[in-house]
């Protein structure tokens, strides 16, 4: 055997015992590698930590198989490599794509299916065989585990968005939608939510949506601030025992005592979320025979409390060109379309993970808000269009006054601030006052905490449109689903999450989209480099390479 053989079998074994041992070292360990340059395929630390507590088959399909536009086909590869990537990480994560319309025998049993589970469909231009169709998609996705299961919307639809752009949008939120649906599924230890009760607050039935979606993440539980009107230091003991005071639309004013106990709840780091009317009107109130009422302002006694925390809410109501009508009945009984000036609808500027990718929110006789300086961090999360102006309480308000010729140039007041967020230490709204009653921990100087205030009470009322349950949400006049829902569970979670599941919202992925434009502008000049180049440099190629090649062997 020669010397060369030997060291060539020397090597082989060589490259043989590497492979071994790159493998058992490699089987020890688990890394992935994301070379795109926004980091689309690295999960956030908050989805990490949620895998790793999926002990047992979590089961998701997911409707979004087929052939599509290429604006679907990108949300169905990126949802594809994303739930590779939870995949990889858990085993237990199992998905499978399902095409609704695969089997034409029973695609319109299976639709109906789907949209008896409130499955809301989407309807899109597909060229078959040559022709323009409209087919029905279904972007959504069902997670299961045991006897559980959490629906995953994949598509949003957001108001005066290009398809390119929902997409573009779909795709952000797809990581923030499928670790929402497993939180849900996997939690065990839930926060507790107090709904505030006692002071003529919004019914049940117009906030029940709300209430049932909190409810997958929260404990939920009515709180009587005048259950233990003897012993009101034991009144707040019990409040405190809630993570959040969910206060929704009250309409009779609140006591010093009350109102020192919401006080001293925040004082010790207990999170609110005010939805408060100061001016009392209502769609009801509209239905006589004038159709016409009074709109007054609200005394609720919480005036001095807002103040000191930071905001003001005024006896104003917003009247905004951007906005959605109401119903009324012609004498033959049909549902037509009214002018309506204040139900703005308000579309997000996306300056927080609560409001970004949000759809347009719909409010009804929204108030106008200020923001005072006091040190506490406040961040604007609504606030009316550009069109738009406040008027002051009282004033008649009639369902006719905006039938006739509307006079556009008097909404130029600019955007009105209708929620804010604020954030830091608060003082007390009865430091250096006489307090109502003794405590024995009172503060006058709080703890960190946060609080949301929205200048309408209404805006729970989303599966109502003029009083009117609606369908899936869906407003047949604007044609649009709001995205009150979203708005509110996001600023629940912001306002109780420790684990960062609200700040996946926050991410941003950047995927190219044409300029049709530039297309339609520089469409000969693009031909020419895409195709005419290409072409020129293999003829150049094969040109030069047969003259190599016969100067080489001639």
């Amino acid at each position: 055997m020669t010397t060369y053989t030997k060291n060539n079998r020397k090597n082989i074994a060589l490259i043989i015992v590497i492979l071994i041992v790159v493998n058992v070292v490699s089987s020890q360990f688990f890394k992935r590698f994301d070379l795109t340059s926004d980091k689309r395929y690295t999960l956030s630390e908050t989805t990490l930590n949620t895998l790793k507590q999926v002990k047992e088959p979590i089961n998701i399909d997911v409707f979004l198989d087929g052939d599509f536009p290429v604006e679907f086909k990108r949300l169905q590869s990126e949802t594809y490599q994303l739930l590779e990537e939870y995949k990889a990480y858990n085993s237990n994560i199992i998905f499978k794509f399902n095409n609704p319309n695969g089997d034409a025998s029973n695609a319109e049993q299976f639709a109906s299916d789907l949209i008896g589970l409130g499955f809301t469909p989407t309807n899109i231009n597909q060229n078959i065989k040559g022709k323009k169709e409209l087919i029905q998609i279904f972007p959504w996705a069902i997670a299961n585990v045991g006897e559980k299961s959490v629906r995953v919307p994949l598509l949003v639809n957001n108001y005066g968005n290009r398809p390119e752009e929902n997409i573009n949008k779909s795709v952000q939120l797809l990581e923030y939608a499928f670790t929402d649906a497993i939180t849900k599924l996997i939690s065990q230890k839930k926060k507790r939510i107090a709904i505030l009760k006692g002071n003529g607050e919004i019914s049940d039935k117009y906030m029940s949506d709300l209430l049932l979606n909190a409810k997958e993440y929260y404990a939920l539980g009515e709180f009587n601030m005048d259950s233990l009107t003897n012993d009101l230091p034991k009144t707040l003991a019990n409040l405190k025992r809630f993570d959040m005071a969910l206060i929704v639309k009250p309409t009779q004013a609140f006591s010093d005592e009350e109102k020192y106990i919401l006080d001293q709840y925040v004082m010790q780091g207990g999170k609110t979320m005010w939805l408060m009317d100061q001016v009392a009107i209502d769609l009801d109130s509209l239905h006589n025979q004038d159709r016409q009422a009074l709109a007054y302002p609200r005394d609720l006694n919480l005036d001095d409390l807002f103040f000191k925390y930071g905001v003001r809410i005024n006896p104003r109501l917003i009247q905004d060109l951007l906005s959605t009508p109401v119903t009324a009945q012609s004498p033959t009984g049909e549902d037509f379309p009214i002018d309506w000036l204040y139900s703005p609808i308000v579309r997000s500027e996306e300056n927080h993970p609560i409001n970004k990718n949000i759809n347009l929110v719909k409010l009804e006789f929204a108030n106008q808000m200020d923001t005072l300086k006091n040190g506490i961090k406040k961040t604007v999360l609504l606030k009316s269009s550009p069109q738009s102006k406040a008027v002051g309480a009282p004033l008649l308000v009639g369902l006719n006054q905006f039938m006739d010729h509307l006079d556009e140039s008097q909404y130029k007041e600019g955007n009105q601030i209708i929620g804010t967020l604020l954030e830091g230490k608060f003082t007390s709204a009865f430091n250096n006052r006489v307090k109502p009653f003794k405590i024995a921990d009172n503060k006058d100087q709080g703890v960190d905490t946060k609080m949301i205030v929205i200048a309408d009470g209404d805006i729970v009322n989303y599966t109502y449109i003029n009083k009117k349950p609606v369908q899936n949400g869906y407003d047949q006049w604007t044609q649009q689903v709001y995205g009150n829902k979203d708005f509110l569970i996001n600023s629940i979670n912001y306002l109780l999450d420790d684990d960062g599941l609200i700040n996946i919202r926050s991410k941003n992925i950047e995927l190219p989209l044409l300029d049709e434009q530039k297309v339609r502008e520089q469409y000969t000049i693009s031909q020419v480099i895409t195709v005419g180049i290409p072409l020129v440099l293999l003829v150049v190629f094969g040109f030069a390479f047969t003259y190599i090649r016969k100067r080489k062997y001639h």
